[in-house]
């Protein structure tokens, strides 16, 4: 017996992964985010070595497993802080960057890449503004002083316990630089 692919189900099977592909999306490049979080400041990368010690801490205020990279840092000659990370969504990773005053608190936070396919709504502005003006001393937890976004639940908790990562970041090793 001769077995020939019926081209309706190989169409049907196309169709059934394209909404998982379609949600895929880069919101910012880096060079973007410079431009969105520090208007008319030059910004140098100022890679960090993320010690044992230091990643423990890092991960003992936030829960955040996923290791964090040093090399994704750049500092603005007035003391701000740029910082590229990564938290998995859902399944996926998600891409964001986060903007630091000098005094260490936030002054907004950028989604660069989201690629799951639903809980998008956290690149939404109205989302990431609850951020703004927040530091390592707020305590940066989702229903706490940060609202959750229905249908979006792990990407909202993963999203906040990072930043919450970067603010215990730039208190343990960016601030003294």
């Amino acid at each position: 017996m001769n077995w020939k692919p019926n081209p309706f189900a190989i169409v049907g099977l196309a169709m059934v992964s394209v909404p998982i592909i379609a949600q895929a999306k880069i919101y910012v490049t880096v060079d973007q985010v410079q431009k969105i979080l520090f208007p008319n400041k030059q910004l140098t990368k100022t890679p960090i070595i993320i010690t044992d010690d230091l990643q423990e801490r890092m991960r003992a205020a936030s829960s955040i497993r996923h290791p964090f990279q040093g090399d994704r840092v750049w500092k603005a000659s007035d003391g701000s802080w740029l910082i590229v990370d990564e938290v998995v969504g859902k399944h996926e990773m998600i891409t964001y960057a986060v903007g630091i005053s000098p005094n260490g608190s936030i002054l907004g936070i950028e989604i660069l890449e989201y690629v799951e396919s639903y809980g998008y709504e956290v690149a939404e502005a109205q989302w990431r503004k609850q951020f703004v003006g927040k530091s390592a001393k707020d305590p940066i937890k989702l229903n706490q002083d940060i609202q959750n976004i229905g249908g979006a639940t792990l990407s909202c908790k993963h999203i906040t316990d990072g930043v919450k990562r970067v603010a215990v970041l730039y208190d343990l090793a960016l601030k003294a630089k």
